[in-house]
């Protein structure tokens, strides 16, 4: 390439899922009528580029050419979404047109979306930008916040910038800062500060010792919400990888990914009104929805039966694959959404079925109708359900010595560890695996003859299905490993049992 060529180019990426592909920004600058012109499949946030840009050159002290400038985002057909492609647009112009030296940008990323005034602002999916650099050994440009990824990805090579005029000077290698995660903060709950429901604690606990489902039933105001809230103070924290994985949903969403990669495990709680493209994900480029989010987390569905029957029936992959993948014409997109699932629901519509302290007003048949609103399916997969009762006022205002939350954490982490230990080949939580490796750490699973018989015996008389039958062992292995017990035995598989009440009441 000889000094008077008018063209240059630019590495930068663009998001797909949770991954960033490599686009090539390609710009020619040739004599003609002044254009400035955008080629390359860009959405509007892409092509709106043309105005940043020509601003932010500018207002740093640039000179846009008064000539006709087109760029070309390569790979073509690959539709490109954003405007993280301002900065790598702008640097491409620069270089074409001798303003910036072209070895400052040679075995470099550029992402950056330019304000007006030429400051460098960051855009969607930073981390997965991030990533995708080091893995291709590449330097990554971007806004300064780029630095705190660093400690998660440690020979993540990055130079931040503030402005567009920072490009004119090549940064030295800046030193990886000691970046400390900063200490979760208690948002939650401790078990010890809700009164009584041991039932419901032990079945928390089990939850989060295998990554089962759990449903809450009961009257309005007994704790079912602090309950599930309390979950978060019991799960061990993310390991590095997890951490990651988690930090990237959130990236690419446009959330905060700090807490994901200081290691808490994320808590969504979605309105009862949320439709099936804010559960699952979609929009135009598709984004991850709540379920999405909750990976590696929990996802809390308050008032169950009051969601849309549909959007409840689409948790139904989820659950059992641990990921989404939304269809479009143009791309399969999939999204990992490994979680836990804590539901809390009222008996009937008027909430007081079965109390003890008011009386139901509803009709049998309006009862019939609330329960049908969540469905057989959904309720197959719930591993766990509980019936969380109405506390008697005078044991509310006792004093009471109960366990915390970090006394059970330290009894699921030591269960965790032993399921691990156990099966070495299976490095996930139970609860959490797919169909296929679920069926196999059952058979690993270690029943005596006689949970075996009596498994049999609970199955035929509650016309379990398949999968409730796999799930009630899958339970009772997790209570076995809290137990340190290295067998499955009959009282396992009768605690297990004894957490289908939602099966028991449907039935009665």
């Amino acid at each position: 390439m000889t000094a008077g060529e008018m063209h240059a180019t630019v590495e930068t990426a663009t998001l797909l899922g949770i991954d960033a592909v490599p686009v090539e920004v390609q710009v020619d600058v040739s004599s003609g009528i002044p254009a400035f012109t955008i080629v390359g499949l860009g959405d509007a946030a892409v092509l709106e580029a043309r105005e940043r840009v020509r601003s932010a050159i500018r207002r740093c002290g640039f000179d846009f050419p008064g000539a006709r400038v087109v760029v070309n985002l390569a790979p073509a057909p690959l539709r490109k979404h954003g405007t993280g492609f301002d900065l790598p647009i702008a640097a491409a112009i620069l270089v074409a047109t001798g303003q910036l030296q072209r070895n400052l940008l040679e075995s470099a990323v550029l992402v950056g979306e330019l304000s007006l005034d030429g400051s460098v602002r960051s855009v969607p999916g930073m981390l997965a930008q991030a990533r995708s650099a080091q893995a291709r050994r590449l330097r990554l440009i971007g806004p300064s916040g780029i630095l705190r990824y660093r400690a998660a990805l440690s020979d993540l090579d990055a130079q931040p910038i503030d402005t567009l005029r920072d490009l004119l000077q090549r940064c030295a290698e800046t030193p990886c800062p000691r970046i400390d995660a900063p200490a979760p903060r208690k948002c939650f709950p401790d078990l010890a500060d809700i009164v009584g429901q041991s039932s419901a604690k032990r079945a928390l606990e089990i939850a989060a010792t295998g990554g089962h489902h759990v449903l809450f039933t009961g009257p309005p105001g007994t704790g079912k919400s602090m309950l599930a809230h309390a979950m978060c103070g019991i799960l061990p924290a993310l390991d590095t990888d997890e951490a990651i994985a988690t930090a990237l949903v959130h990236s690419v969403a446009g959330a905060d990914e700090t807490a994901a990669l200081a290691g808490v495990r994320p808590f969504r709680a979605p309105h009862h009104s949320a439709t099936i493209a804010g559960l699952l994900g979609g929009g135009s480029p598709p984004r991850p929805g709540e379920v999405c989010l909750a990976h590696n987390g929990v996802l809390f569905l308050d008032e169950l039966p009051e969601f849309a029957p549909s959007a409840l029936q689409s948790l139904r992959q989820p659950l059992e694959e641990g990921s989404v993948t939304l269809v479009r014409a143009d791309a399969r997109i999939a999204f990992p959404a490994r979680f836990t699932l804590i539901a809390a629901a009222n008996p009937c519509p008027c909430g007081y079925l079965g109390d003890s302290q008011r009386r139901c007003t509803c009709a049998e048949s309006t009862i019939s109708r609330y329960r049908a609103r969540v469905g057989g399916p959904l309720m197959d997969r719930m591993d766990i359900s509980v019936d969380v009762p109405r506390i008697d006022p005078s044991f509310l205002l006792r004093t009471h010595s109960s366990e915390t939350s970090s006394v059970v954490a330290s009894r699921v982490l030591e269960a965790r560890q032993r399921a691990i230990s156990r099966n070495a080949s299976l490095d996930e939580s139970i609860g959490t695996l797919p169909r296929g490796r679920l069926r196999q750490h059952i058979a690993l699973s270690r029943l005596s003859a006689t949970a075996s018989e009596a498994l049999a015996s609970c199955a035929r008389v509650g016309h379990l299905s398949g999968r409730a039958v796999v799930r009630l062992v899958s339970v009772a292995r997790t209570i076995a490993d809290l137990e340190s017990s290295a067998d499955v035995l009959r009282p396992h598989i009768l605690e297990a049992l004894g957490y289908r009440t939602w099966d028991t009441d449907a039935a009665a």
